[in-house]
């Protein structure tokens, strides 16, 4: 990729994996479906069973060839996500709530102003957090040392 593609990468992207979305320019435009994966590094979304294309498999070792359907990627600027009230593609926008939690709300023409509420696949993790403390981890009483004083100052460097 070269620096001028790298300049136009999207900073804050409002579309997530796991959100239902509709195409709105290609071959598969007006149909819907949900992001299977984004890749941030190209600007593109795949969407479950949408934009299929044929891929030429040469064979090897341990695999067999052919000629494979696979999904093809789509730039994040030909999908919308669609409004959960209205069911109609939508633009996204970002309120903060009374409590300051954070959240995406539709937008544009149409639109409910509705809360597009986070995709449930995100909520799961792939990897489940270690319960038992491992050899590198730093036992809790050397975390909970009490090391600086703020009244005295005491634990400070001298500068």
């Amino acid at each position: 990729m070269g620096w001028k593609a790298a300049e136009k990468l999207i900073r804050h992207w409002k579309i997530l994996r796991g959100d239902n979305v509709m195409i709105i320019r290609g071959k598969d435009k007006g149909e819907s479906g949900a992001i299977k994966r984004v890749i941030r590094s190209q600007n593109r979304v795949i969407v479950e069973g949408k934009n299929l294309v044929k891929k030429h498999i040469k064979g090897g070792e341990g695999h067999e060839g052919g000629i494979f359907t696979v999904e093809a990627p789509i730039h994040a600027s030909n999908v919308q996500v669609l409004d959960p009230v209205t069911g109609k593609p939508c633009k996204v926008g970002i309120k903060y709530l009374e409590d300051g939690t954070k959240v995406r709300v539709a937008r544009g023409i149409g639109a409910s102003g509705s809360i597009i509420p986070r995709p449930e696949i995100l909520k799961i993790r792939t990897t489940p957090r270690p319960t038992v403390a491992g050899p590198k981890d730093t036992p809790m009483d050397l975390v909970m040392e009490k090391t600086y004083d703020v009244k005295t100052g005491k634990g400070m460097p001298d500068l």
